[in-house]
């Protein structure tokens, strides 16, 4: 199953960046143009069994900062191009790159922040046993909507669930619900569906 998993993803993976290379490639001349660079964003998040990885995302904050020169809010610095690009996971796309290194899969549990790791119960650590994906099983049931302990559940569920037809099943519900798909704004929204107190582990952090 493993080998099966891991030559879904490279084939996909590499299939994507080729097709989408002409589109990211706008995506990526409209922020150099908007907000300039860098065109990327990169921060280490754990991967497989906490492993740190540098993921990639397209970057959709400016730099703006306030008068005694600290960055502002998260709601503030999210451009209207990024807002875009959230509302359609376009800014998720470079992570494709990511699969194709063997840092992530094409489905698993979203890859959270290092400073959660410490937090977790040993049974919400168990998200770890399996590489973190660009979408699983919390995304298409209500993504950042979802409490975190319940996101949590969720990404457990799969582990202990995960199958290649299960996979197959989320990147096709992946496909059909993301324009229906919620929940991707700015980090403050988090504060609504924090309930088991994570954010405010990075909330003086500068974090994209």
């Amino acid at each position: 199953m493993h080998a099966l998993k891991r030559l879904t993803d490279i084939t996909l993976a590499a299939f994507g960046l080729i097709l989408l290379a002409p589109a990211l490639g706008l995506v990526a001349l409209a922020i150099w143009l908007s907000t300039g660079r860098p065109i990327l964003f990169r921060q280490v998040r754990p991967g497989y069994r906490g492993r740190p990885f540098c993921l990639l995302k397209f970057r959709t904050m400016s730099g703006a900062r306030s008068a005694d020169g600290r960055l502002q809010c998260d709601s503030e610095r999210l451009t209207h191009g990024g807002a875009f690009l959230r509302r359609w996971s376009i800014d998720e796309l470079p992570q494709l790159w990511n699969v194709l290194r063997g840092e992530m899969s094409l489905v698993g549990p979203r890859p959270l922040l290092m400073e959660y790791l410490e937090a977790y119960t040993p049974e919400q650590a168990r998200r770890h046993d399996v590489k973190p994906g660009m979408t699983g099983w919390a995304q298409v049931h209500g993504r950042q909507d979802l409490l975190f302990s319940k996101r949590l559940e969720m990404d457990v569920w799969y582990v202990d669930h995960s199958s290649y037809w299960l996979d197959l099943k989320l990147i096709l519900l992946t496909l059909w619900r993301l324009p229906s798909l919620s929940g991707v704004g700015a980090r403050p929204d988090l504060d609504k569906t924090d309930d088991l107190g994570l954010f405010a582990l990075i909330r003086n952090d500068v974090k994209n």
